[in-house]
């Protein structure tokens, strides 16, 4: 378990670098506009922000899942997997064709070690 959490922070940590190539134009054009209240000038700057805006949670939940598994902290690894299977719901059905399907494939695993189904500590 200690190693999906961290495999999560490494999703968070590709999201953000993916997301620097693939928006480094709308990026590059928010930011020598001014970077403050840039974002709603169109639609692939708001596609570049939300998208650079969900690596850092998808650190947190990583970072906090490892940490959990490492303390054997059920409670808190059966929290984040269904926060996660949550925002994979409504991600699915806001936008079925996109990743977030990932979500609803590891929420599982984080639910299954936080009932004691798996063990938590690796």
């Amino acid at each position: 378990m200690i190693a999906a959490g961290w495999a999560l922070f490494g999703l968070g940590i590709v999201h953000i670098a993916y997301g620097l190539v693939r928006f480094r134009k709308p990026l590059a054009d928010a930011w020598a506009a001014g970077f403050v209240d840039q974002f709603a000038a169109s639609e692939a700057r708001r596609a570049a922000f939300w998208f650079m805006m969900s690596g850092p949670p998808l650190m947190a939940f990583g970072q906090l899942a490892a940490h959990a598994a490492a303390t054997s902290d059920l409670w808190q690894l059966r929290l984040i997997g269904l926060y996660l299977l949550g925002l994979g719901c409504v991600g699915v059905v806001a936008f079925p064709k996109s990743p977030l399907w990932l979500l609803l494939a590891i929420s599982p695993v984080f639910i299954a070690a936080g009932i004691g189904w798996m063990p938590a500590g690796r």
